[in-house]
């Protein structure tokens, strides 16, 4: 049972009680019932207010939803490509074993904390480690093995 419905219920037993509306009791209970009945008015016309607002909120919703996929979903792709070339570097923490991801930027930086244990970490990263990595000779100082 609905608010609604409750003050209506509440009004027929008043009705079916035949309050004397002459006395002090009788006309504060009727003053009450009918502030209740307009209280209950108001708030059913705000929740049906309120219904359709909601109405309207997932209908933007659903379009702009729309609107979105049609926007970015263009540029997902190119987003993948960018990732593609930015080259990840995992580590293992010597302390607490965790794996961190790092960049080429981060490297550069030669240290930093493990996010994980707060273990202070170092590194000595060169162009030539990297060109090591991907299959290159490394350069010598020009001693050549015989």
């Amino acid at each position: 049972m609905d608010i609604c419905e409750k003050v209506a219920y509440i009004k027929g037993l008043a009705d079916g009680l035949e309050l004397d509306q002459s006395t002090k009791e009788g006309k504060i209970l009727s003053a009450v019932i009918d502030l209740l009945g307009d209280m209950t008015d108001e708030i059913c016309e705000i929740e049906d207010g309120c219904d359709e607002l909601m109405a309207q909120i997932d209908e933007v919703d659903e379009d702009l939803s729309a609107v979105e996929d049609i926007l970015y979903g263009e540029d997902d792709d190119e987003d993948d490509e960018e990732d593609e070339d930015d080259d990840l570097y995992e580590i293992e923490c010597p302390s607490c074993h965790d794996v961190i991801y790092l960049d080429e930027d981060m490297l550069k930086d030669e240290g930093m904390t493990c996010p994980n244990c707060g273990t202070e970490l170092e590194f000595d990263f060169d162009e030539d480690d990297a060109v090591q990595e991907e299959g290159e000779e490394p350069e010598t100082d020009g001693e050549q093995e015989g």
